[in-house]
């Protein structure tokens, strides 16, 4: 399969399962001494293959990549392992997060996949100028990392691990927020 469809594949199914809205988030996927990137702006119901930007990894992004894209190219630079990254903004992840804490999964699945997940403070205003050093940085230790407010970075080997870290991650801050608000009830 063209490495590009797959790329696609994964953005659509990002937002399909409500993990994205129609033009959030971004996806990028290694391609030796590059990185193929969605647009910025991109929708994830109509985004084609041959609307993916190839960016080098040791110069700066095309015209045109999604604003995002200095942040993974620091991932890969950062992590050579690394072989995709997606950003998400999923509303379970966002919500149980919002508190700057770190999020400690309270699920078996959550706890085997990641004993706990950074996040990150960075202030919006300041959010072009250092998420990329600072998600990077984090993405090079742990498979997922929060920018406080905005959203779940994911990397990976490959798009499918990043995808079912997402996807994983989603599901237990899903479950801790119910099991926080039902112990809540009388």
């Amino acid at each position: 399969m063209d490495p590009r469809l797959d790329l696609i594949r994964h953005y659509h199914w990002l937002r399909q399962y409500g993990l994205n809205d129609s033009h959030s988030g971004n996806a990028s996927l290694r391609s030796g001494d590059d990185y193929w990137v969605t647009p910025t702006g991109a929708c994830a119901d109509t985004l084609e293959a041959d609307a993916l930007l190839r960016c080098p990894l040791n110069g700066q992004p095309v015209a045109g990549a999604s604003l995002d894209a200095p942040l993974h190219r620091q991932v890969y630079v950062k992590n050579p392992r690394a072989g995709a990254v997606l950003h998400s903004h999923g509303a379970y992840s966002v919500a149980a997060t919002l508190s700057g804490k770190d999020f400690v999964p309270l699920d078996f699945e959550g706890q085997y996949y990641f004993p706990s997940i950074p996040v990150l403070d960075i202030p919006y205003q300041d959010y072009l100028s250092h998420a990329p050093a600072r998600v990077a940085a984090s993405l090079a230790e742990f498979p997922l990392v929060v920018v406080r407010g905005h959203g779940v970075y994911a990397c990976a080997a490959d798009l499918n691990l990043a995808y079912k870290w997402t996807c994983s991650f989603e599901l237990s801050a899903k479950t801790a927020l119910l099991a926080r608000h039902y112990a809540e009830k009388p």
